[in-house]
C-alpha cells in the first residue's frame, strides 16, 4: 500500500481491560509516537497523519540519540565522519534511523513491532537490525527496544526516543515535573557537552516539582535516582493531581528535558515539553560515556514507558 503521509503508514492500536479504553498511533517512519491515551486523557502531544514530527516528537533515536559534536568521533584511533544532519549547528542529529520506513515484524490489536537495519555508512561501518515493540497495558504504554549486531565487526550504539508529554487538556505551563537527577550536563553553543555539574539548589534541580510554565530547559541529566525496582520515574503532574509518567529500566540511565515554547498546537505555538529516555547521553560515540559495545551475533534490549495515574488515584 502507498501513501502520502511524511511518516508513512499509521498503526492505530487499541486495548480494553478492566473497564478502562487505551488508545495509540505509531508510525511507520521512525517508528514513532503519533498519540497515546489512557480512557480519552492524551498522554503524548500529537500531529496531523499529513505533517513531518515537529521537533522529533515521538521517534524513536538509534543508533545514538542526541547529537555528535561535528559528526566526529574516532573508531581505533581512525577518525570516522558522520553526515552532519543539524547543519545550524554543525552536528549530526538523532541517530540514523529518522526518516527510514520501518517493517511490520509483528502486528496485533494492542501493539506493533517495527523493525529497520542500520547499514554501513558515513562513519558508522557497521550493521545492526533493530526491532521497537509499542504495546498498549491498561495505564499506558511500554516501548521495548532490540538491537542486535549482524555484522562481522564489534560495533557501538546507544539508544533513546523523543515524546513529548501531556496529562489532557491541562495547560502544559501548570505541569510540575519531578525528577530525581543529581548531574546536569553543561553544554556549549552547539548543544555539546562540556562539563557536568550538580544540580542540588540551581535552577536546574528538578528535585522539587517546579512548574514547567518557570522552566526553560534542553538539558541532560544523569544520576537519576532509581525506585526500589530499579525504575527511573519523572511525572508530569497537573494541578487536579492526575499524572503522566515517564518511567526507564535500568539500562536507560539519562533522561534529556526540553521545554520548547515554539511547538506547534492546533495552528498555534506554545510551551510543550518533552523527556526522552536514553541509554548515554549527548555525544557519546565521541565520549564514550554511556555507549554500549555488541559482539557480532549478540543482541541487546531495553524498555521504557508512559503510564497515566488519575486524580484522587
Amino acid at each position: 500500500m502507498t501513501t502520502s503521509n511524511p511518516t508513512g503508514e499509521q498503526y492505530d492500536l487499541t486495548l480494553e481491560h478492566d473497564g478502562h479504553h487505551v488508545t495509540g498511533v505509531v508510525t511507520q517512519v521512525a517508528a514513532g509516537i503519533r498519540a497515546l491515551a489512557v480512557d480519552g486523557v492524551a498522554l503524548t502531544e500529537t500531529f496531523g497523519a499529513d505533517e513531518a514530527p515537529p521537533s522529533a516528537c515521538g521517534i524513536t533515536l538509534v543508533p545514538w540519540p542526541n547529537r555528535v559534536a561535528g559528526g566526529r568521533w574516532s573508531l581505533d584511533g581512525r577518525e570516522q565522519q558522520l553526515d552532519l544532519t543539524e547543519p545550524a549547528k554543525g552536528n549530526a542529529s538523532h541517530g540514523l534511523l529518522r526518516y527510514t520506513a520501518y517493517r511490520v515484524v509483528e502486528r496485533e490489536s494492542h501493539a506493533v513491532t517495527l523493525g529497520a537495519t542500520v547499514f554501513p555508512q558515513h562513519g558508522y561501518p557497521f550493521q545492526l537490525d533493530t526491532t521497537v515493540r509499542h504495546e498498549l497495558v491498561v495505564d499506558g504504554m511500554v516501548v521495548t527496544h532490540t538491537i542486535t549486531n549482524v555484522g562481522p565487526d564489534r560495533a557501538p550504539f546507544a539508544v533513546g526516543s523523543h515524546p513529548f508529554f501531556r496529562v489532557g487538556d491541562h495547560d502544559p505551563a501548570t505541569l510540575t515535573v519531578t525528577l530525581a537527577a543529581a548531574t546536569r550536563y553543561e553544554t556549549d553553543e552547539a548543544s555539546i557537552p562540556v562539563g557536568t555539574s550538580p544540580v542540588a539548589g540551581t535552577e536546574f534541580d528538578l528535585s522539587q516539582g517546579p512548574r514547567l510554565g518557570d522552566l526553560d530547559l534542553d538539558t541532560g541529566y544523569r544520576d537519576v535516582e532509581p525506585d526500589a525496582d530499579g525504575i527511573r520515574p519523572t511525572p508530569f503532574t497537573a494541578p487536579d493531581g492526575s499524572a503522566t509518567e515517564l518511567w526507564q529500566d535500568p539500562s536507560f540511565e539519562y533522561v534529556q528535558v526540553f521545554t520548547p515554547r515554539n511547538f506547534p498546537r492546533g495552528g498555534v505555538k506554545g510551551l510543550a515539553v518533552a523527556a526522552e529516555p536514553m541509554t548515554a547521553p549527548a555525544n557519546a560515540l565521541a565520549s564514550g560515556e554511556g555507549l554500549r559495545w555488541l559482539d557480532p551475533g549478540e543482541t541487546w534490549t531495553g524498555s521504557w514507558g508512559v503510564r497515566y495515574r488519575a486524580a484522587g488515584v
